[in-house]
């Protein structure tokens, strides 16, 4: 189903499609464990049963309705402490492409995808490979709702449940591909002031004052940008600022 992209450099040069797979990530970092892989492959499947997100949480799809695929990749030109420009590209990448169906579309921090009047449409999930300071591999684990019109959580979504139309998946597949290696590029090339200013023009909440969760207190808080090292930057009602990890802090 999913073949060889031709219209690439380096990124789908190696496609690993499996009907149905537990997480490509797992797949991709077994290939990745076993010398197996390469910068640019990809491991792709119809039917991902137990596919990750953030904080531990699951991702469950309906088979042959979705895109859920993982790609190797190798920024072994950064630094492990600036890994969030990594997340930052990949997040820009993936909305540049869907905002031709969905114009409303935002990133809410760290890296999913969503339109806010109707729920979650997405995620991604990096997990990295260091050799003491050194980045090896980061597998990027990609999964979007696109023509999947019912769901187990609420605030969940997808292209086709908000639009009716029903997506042509290899397509939006090759598209976004195409997309996500331009954006590592652009890392690649140093641009990375670029890249951080379209992602937080896209940013969910951001100079909104919104109410939040830390420490099991409930408090009132405005996003107002994004650290160094992928910290969320809030400003509170009495006027200070802090910075919060990704589990330190979650959206009311």
């Amino acid at each position: 189903m999913y073949k060889i992209l031709a219209n690439t450099i380096f990124l789908g040069k190696d496609v690993c499609f499996l009907p149905e797979c537990h997480s490509t990530n797992d797949i991709a970092l077994d290939l990745v464990k076993k010398r197996q892989a390469i910068e640019g492959t990809i491991v792709i499947c119809d039917h991902q049963t137990k596919g990750k997100g953030q904080r531990g949480n699951s991702w469950q799809t309906q088979a042959g309705k979705n895109l859920t695929f993982s790609i190797v990749l190798r920024p072994d030109f950064m630094d492990i402490t600036e890994q969030f420009y990594l997340n930052m590209a990949i997040s820009n990448s993936i909305r540049k492409v869907l905002k031709d169906y969905l114009p409303s579309l935002e990133v809410k921090w760290p890296n999913d995808l969503i339109v806010p009047e109707f729920g979650k449409l997405g995620g991604i999930l990096i997990e990295n490979i260091f050799s003491g300071k050194e980045w090896e591999y980061a597998i990027v684990g990609i999964g979007l709702n696109i023509n999947q019109q019912e769901f187990n959580l609420s605030n969940t979504a997808s292209i086709r449940s908000i639009t009716g139309s029903e997506i042509e998946l290899t397509e939006l597949f090759r598209l976004l591909i195409t997309q996500l290696e331009l954006s590592y590029i652009q890392l690649k090339k140093g641009k990375w002031n670029r890249i951080k200013d379209e992602y937080l023009i896209h940013l969910y909440r951001r100079e909104m004052w919104a109410k939040y969760i830390a420490n099991g207190q409930h408090f009132l808080g405005k996003i107002v940008g994004i650290c160094e090292e992928g910290k969320l930057e809030m400003e509170l009602e009495s006027g200070e600022k802090i910075a919060f990890g990704l589990k330190e802090i979650t959206f009311a």
